[in-house]
């Protein structure tokens, strides 16, 4: 492997890391970033790990503070609104267009990903709480897999990135549901199989808004 090659899967490897380590609440908001500390923990260098924080400021999931350097960015009650209301926004225009277009192979992934999303939920509600972050990245899997087939892979990406603003959220806050959730993901899953979207996206509403309230209701945000 070349010496940019490798410089660079260096770099994509800390930038990943970086990045789930900031969007699973490993690296609590509000923490103060210092390369010297980043480059012992990450293997990166403190002029790769300048770009890397560069690039998360681009995402909103770091601030950067000028002469002072970067630290991960704050989360608040008005912060998660707003993250919520782009994401129904996204996801209720992705969701009659995938499944318009959505065929066979399209249902399959979705009911593999509901399968995996419905196991863990079960595991969760019996109280193991030790797949929090499996348990999340299978919801991840299953929304992303409901609007997959919507023929824009700009709207995707852009989905991604909000949504993982929208995860980290739910995973500082801890915030689980349990049969509630676990009943509209079912839901979201008939309405898939069955193509009607109308009924979908009135169920993501009430799937998102209900996670904004019995946050907020919560406390876990300050």
């Amino acid at each position: 492997m070349s010496i940019e090659l490798l410089a660079a899967s260096i770099a994509d490897r800390a930038y990943n890391r970086i990045r789930a380590d900031i969007v699973f609440g490993r690296l609590e908001p509000g923490t103060r970033l210092r390369l010297d500390r980043l480059a012992d923990v990450y293997g990166a260098s403190v002029s790769t790990l300048r770009e890397i924080l560069s690039r998360l400021s681009s995402e909103s999931l770091v601030i950067a503070e000028g002469q002072r350097g970067f630290r991960v960015a704050p989360v608040s009650p008005a912060g998660f609104k707003d993250v919520a209301a782009m994401r129904l926004l996204l996801e209720t225009y992705a969701l009659p267009l995938s499944f318009a277009a959505g065929d066979l192979e399209w249902e399959s992934r979705v009911l593999a990903a509901h399968h995996k999303l419905a196991v863990m939920e079960r595991r969760m509600m019996d109280g193991d709480q030790a797949g929090t972050e499996l348990w999340k990245r299978y919801d991840r899997e299953f929304h992303q897999c409901l609007i997959e087939a919507c023929g824009s892979q700009t709207l995707l990406d852009l989905y991604g990135g909000v949504f993982d603003q929208y995860l980290r959220y739910q995973m500082v806050a801890v915030v689980f549901r349990g049969e509630i959730a676990s009943e509209e993901h079912r839901m979201l899953l008939t309405c898939a199989l069955a193509r009607d979207a109308e009924e979908a996206c009135r169920l993501l509403s009430q799937h998102v808004n209900g996670c904004v309230a019995y946050t907020l209701e919560s406390g876990a945000l300050k």
